[in-house]
């Protein structure tokens, strides 16, 4: 009887609330709550695009022939800018780590330090992700479409040819940045002078129509210059598509995650977590940073790399 009157105490003290699984706090807890709800929504925007991206793979276009922009470095340098972005946010990752730790050691001038270059890291990958917004928006080599499929203007070794080359000729420096906008009458007449020019299928296959076949498709093309939600001079329409709304999501969640640590960093000075005697917040929301970090290795990985 001493036994199961133990035994039942027990199981009242459990089921009566007042346990903290792994002695995490309330916050802490739904904190968690919420990155695995976030995690699988990403999960079901990345699902999404690979089943598109599957479906169209003949046409899809190939990340590495679209993101090949550095700042001040002429030429193509295919995921450079990418990948640095990435460090940053990694490195943005280590320092709210430090953070953390320095906030466990309540240690208040390392946590404001540690904090402040979070923030900077943040406040760089949102430039950065902008910049190459601007960049894939307005486009660099233009492209033709005809019957609603988007095709390169390349040479017969599959190197591509700017529009602005095509209308102007091989002299004129056609790397994209003046923006000049053609009419389909000025491409058309540059591609028939160009004896050279072929058209060509974006994505991996990437095949070469032969002369014959060229000109005739070029009679019904219209020009597509750089990239929106309703035309993609890189390829199908549902890459941008993606593009947008993936980067713009995980964009939004980074300048919340900005946001907050300013918060915060305010906090911190104010002493206000030195009053209350712990640095929780600072843990919660690195908790949230670094998830946000983790997210881009996957966007990383399966929008750019794959």
């Amino acid at each position: 009887m001493a036994t199961h009157s133990v035994t039942s105490e027990n199981n009242e003290n459990v089921w009566g609330g007042g346990n903290e699984p792994f002695a995490a706090s309330y916050g802490k807890l739904m904190m968690w709550f919420f990155l695995i709800s976030d995690a699988l929504t990403f999960t079901g925007f990345l699902t999404a695009y690979g089943l598109i991206r599957f479906r169209y793979s003949d046409t899809w276009p190939v990340p590495e022939s679209v993101f090949t922009h550095f700042p001040y470095l002429e030429g193509d340098h295919p995921l450079l800018y990418v990948a640095l972005m990435t460090f940053i946010l990694i490195m943005s990752s280590v320092t709210m780590v430090l953070a953390v730790n320095a906030g466990h050691q309540k240690k208040k001038d390392k946590v404001a330090l540690w904090l402040f270059l979070t923030i900077v890291g943040g406040f760089i990958f949102l430039g950065s992700q902008a910049w190459e917004w601007y960049h894939f928006i307005m486009g660099e080599h233009g492209s033709v479409k005809v019957e609603n499929t988007v095709y390169y203007i390349a040479d017969e070794k599959g190197h591509r040819i700017s529009l602005a080359e095509v209308v102007h000729g091989k002299e004129h420096n056609a790397h994209g940045e003046h923006h000049e906008k053609f009419t389909a009458e000025q491409v058309r007449a540059g591609f028939m002078a160009n004896k050279e020019a072929r058209l060509m299928d974006p994505g991996k296959v990437g095949k070469i129509y032969s002369r014959s076949e060229s000109e005739s498709m070029i009679k019904k093309a219209e020009v597509v210059q750089g990239a929106n939600m309703k035309q993609n001079e890189y390829g199908h329409t549902l890459f941008a598509n993606f593009f947008f709304f993936i980067t713009g999501f995980h964009g939004f969640h980074v300048f919340s995650g900005v946001v907050l640590n300013i918060v915060i960093f305010a906090n911190v000075l104010l002493g206000t977590y030195e009053r209350r005697g712990h640095y929780e917040m600072v843990e919660k929301v690195g908790l949230y940073w670094h998830f946000v970090d983790l997210v881009w290795v996957f966007v990383f990985t399966f929008f750019y790399l794959v």
